[in-house]
């Protein structure tokens, strides 16, 4: 059902043993040992992009995780709202969970499937038959698989089948002494790898993510129940299974040390240019700030530019035209340094009145004082008198 599987995982083990086998030989134990480990290599290798890609995305997760905080605190009894939000948010942040866990997805089909290749690794089928094939080896070497001797252990064999089937480790070639002796310091070694690489894990999380009371109980899983069950499960597992966990964490380890190394050396770049583009934009002692926000006001091209020094120009507004009435009443200003009182006025000097009074007459219009014109408003309509002001 999963030869989709199972046949890619066989032919990658395949070809390294070509190459080892050619240079150890083909029978020879440590050939088929290296064999396993540079299969997880090769998965590894595959599966480099996409730990990088789930580092960042943890990295972004942690950066806009108060954001995430308080729409759960906002929208705590409605899930749906929640989530809605939720995606809204990372798609914001180019965040994308699935891809994080791409890696540990891909990774559990493989072990499935060398599990599967490394079980079937045996002289007979489950019916009694001789095996001829093991996917994509053949009888010859399904047959140099099992008589290869690694360190006085088999690769194909696990020591619980001596208790559940007794005598199949003697039929293998092989005793459970042995078998302890190469598996137990590599069970030693699969669970502190384990318990380290769970380590680097959570030193890179940010204190509010260990606040909280799930990532605690994760944290506590990782460093403590998965290297226990990793050595307590051993025994129950092939030698070349064992080998396979014990490679991978090792390759995990390194890539965790080189790709964190360089995340944070690309984010102390990335704060330091920020610094420096902030310390630029800073102004000198004295100076007046420029905000690279506010745009220049636009140039019109059509008006002609001031020159400096230039005095301005004011335009002229034309004065409103004086009623007809308001001729009458206008003074001719005194001549010949007479005063309105006791010199003759132009009227009294034509009709020739001695004392330059008017001529009698009820029509006559008495002189005003100098300048009262002036104090009249357009139109003939003197100005309000002011009250006087009384005297406390």
């Amino acid at each position: 059902m999963l030869n989709f599987i199972y046949y890619p995982v066989s032919f990658i083990l395949w070809c390294w043993h070509k190459v080892f086998g050619a240079v150890l030989g083909a029978d020879n134990g440590f050939a088929w040992a290296l064999s396993v480990v540079f299969l997880v290599f090769t998965l590894r290798a595959i599966l480099y992009k996409p730990f990088v890609s789930q580092v960042r995305s943890m990295r972004k997760m942690q950066e806009f995780q108060p954001e995430i905080a308080k729409l759960r605190t906002k929208y705590a009894n409605d899930r749906q709202k929640q989530a809605e939000e939720m995606q809204r948010l990372q798609k914001e942040h180019g965040v994308n969970p699935v891809a994080g866990c791409l890696p540990v997805l891909v990774q559990v089909p493989v072990f499935i499937g060398l599990f599967q290749v490394l079980r079937n690794f045996t002289p007979l089928n489950s019916d009694g038959s001789v095996r001829t094939e093991n996917y994509f080896f053949g009888q010859d070497e399904v047959r140099s698989f099992i008589e290869a001797d690694f360190l006085g252990a088999k690769l194909g064999a696990w020591p619980v089948q001596e208790f559940t089937n007794p005598g199949t480790l003697a039929a293998a070639g092989t005793s459970l002494a042995n078998m302890l002796i190469v598996m137990i310091p590599l069970m030693i070694a699969a669970g502190i790898f384990t318990h380290i690489t769970a380590r680097h894990s959570v030193a890179r999380q940010t204190a509010a993510q260990g606040e909280n009371p799930q990532t605690a109980i994760m944290n506590k899983l990782m460093l403590y129940v998965f290297p226990i069950g990793v050595v307590v499960g051993a025994p129950f597992l092939p030698l070349a299974v064992l080998l396979y966990w014990v490679a991978n964490n090792l390759w995990t380890l390194g890539q965790q040390y080189v790709v964190y190394k360089r995340i944070d050396v690309e984010e102390s770049t990335k704060r330091e240019q920020t610094v420096a583009v902030q310390k630029a934009r800073a102004p000198k002692p004295g100076q007046k700030p420029v905000r690279p926000e506010t745009a220049a006001p636009a140039v019109d091209l059509d008006k002609p530019s001031k020159t400096p020094g230039a005095k301005p120009v004011q335009r002229k507004t034309p004065r409103t035209p004086k009623s007809p009435g308001s001729a009458g009443g206008s003074t001719t200003a005194p001549t010949n340094g007479s005063t309105a009182s006791g010199g003759s006025s132009a009227n009294g000097s034509a009709n020739g009145s001695p004392n330059g009074t008017a001529n009698g007459s009820g029509s006559s219009v008495p002189a005003e004082p100098a300048g009262s014109g002036a104090s009249r408003r357009p139109g003939g309509s003197r100005p309000p008198a002011r009250r006087p002001r009384r005297r406390r």
